[in-house]
C-alpha cells in the first residue's frame, strides 16, 4: 500500500506540475500563444484548454474530490494527451513534441493504475 501511495503522489505531482501549475503561470505567454496559433487553433481553444488543465490537475490532487469527478479528469488528460500528440504529428512530423504527450500518458496511466489499487484498498477496510 506505502508503494501505491509513492507512485500515486509522484505521478499525480507531475501531473498537477506540468498540466496545472505550468499552464497558469504560461498560457498568456507569447510562445504560448504562438504555440496554439502554429497548431492551427484559435486562441480562445487556448484559453478554454488552460481552464480545463487546472481544474483538472486540481480535482487529480485534491483527496476530497468525488471519484466520478476523479475519473472523469483522468479521461479528459487522457484525451488532452492523446490529440496533442496527433496535433503534433500532424503539423511538426516525428519530433520530440510529437512523443512527450505520449510520455505523458504514461505518467497519467501510473497515476489512474495505483488510484484505482488504493481505492479498492480503501473500500475493503
Amino acid at each position: 500500500m506505502k508503494k501505491n501511495k509513492i507512485i500515486f503522489w509522484t505521478a499525480t505531482i507531475i501531473i498537477f506540475l506540468m498540466e496545472g501549475v505550468m499552464p497558469a503561470f504560461t498560457s498568456q505567454t507569447e510562445l504560448a500563444k504562438e504555440g496554439i496559433k502554429q497548431l492551427g487553433y484559435p486562441e480562445y481553444f487556448g484559453n478554454a484548454l488552460v481552464v480545463f488543465k487546472i481544474l483538472g490537475s486540481l480535482t487529480l490532487i485534491i483527496p476530497q474530490m468525488p471519484k466520478q469527478l476523479k475519473e472523469l479528469a483522468y479521461a479528459g488528460f487522457l484525451f488532452n494527451f492523446i490529440f496533442a500528440s496527433i496535433s503534433h504529428f500532424a503539423i511538426d512530423g516525428m519530433d520530440f513534441q510529437s512523443f512527450l504527450p505520449l510520455i505523458f500518458i504514461g505518467i497519467l496511466a501510473l497515476s489512474y493504475n495505483s488510484y484505482r489499487k488504493l481505492n479498492s484498498v480503501d473500500s475493503k477496510n
